[in-house]
């Protein structure tokens, strides 16, 4: 490199593998929360529904119900998909290959994404609809973990498809 040449480092890449990281850091430990759904003596999450009575707690299976099945295959393949491309986006930029599998990154991440947010959005409603609870409830920290897992790997979709590699010729 000359005196004259100026090279400008874009690491848009980088920053969209640690945003996969962590939305798939985000999806495992909202898939792992026991609390979805909240109120003063009751407790639903993906896995199982705990109820108070008197001073203790009696929690059961969540998987006999259609839609509580169907938000909890949604969320897993969405995470297996970020699994997927995470590896796949590491692999490629640690060998330096990183240019030809923007792509297909991005689609798999686009498609992780859409799953996540049907699941998110199947999951409250379903939830009111079956009227589990007439009493104050809230939706609580690891449903909103699970959005934030989705605006990260929304967030590294979209820095995947930016074409960075054009820049990177002697005109540039």
């Amino acid at each position: 490199m000359s005196t004259d040449e100026v090279y400008v480092l874009r690491p848009f890449k980088l920053i969209a593998l640690c945003c996969i990281f962590t939305g798939l850091a985000l999806d495992v430990v909202a898939l792992l929360s026991p609390a979805w759904v909240t109120s003063d003596y009751y407790s639903l999450s993906l896995w199982e529904v705990c109820k108070q009575s008197t001073d203790m707690w009696h929690c059961l299976s969540t998987l006999k119900t259609d839609w509580q099945v169907a938000t909890l295959v949604l969320i897993l393949t969405a995470a297996t998909i970020a699994l997927l491309s995470f590896l796949i986006s590491l692999i490629s930029f640690c060998l330096e290959i990183y240019w030809q599998y923007y792509r297909v990154v991005a689609v798999l991440l686009f498609a992780a994404v859409v799953l996540q947010i049907c699941a998110l959005i199947l999951y409250p409603i379903k939830f009111i609809d079956s009227s589990m609870l007439r009493t104050y409830h809230e939706f609580n920290w690891g449903y909103g973990l699970g959005w934030g897992s989705a605006i990260f790997m929304l967030g590294a979709a979209i820095l995947y498809c930016l074409r960075t590699d054009i820049y990177e010729g002697a005109s540039y």
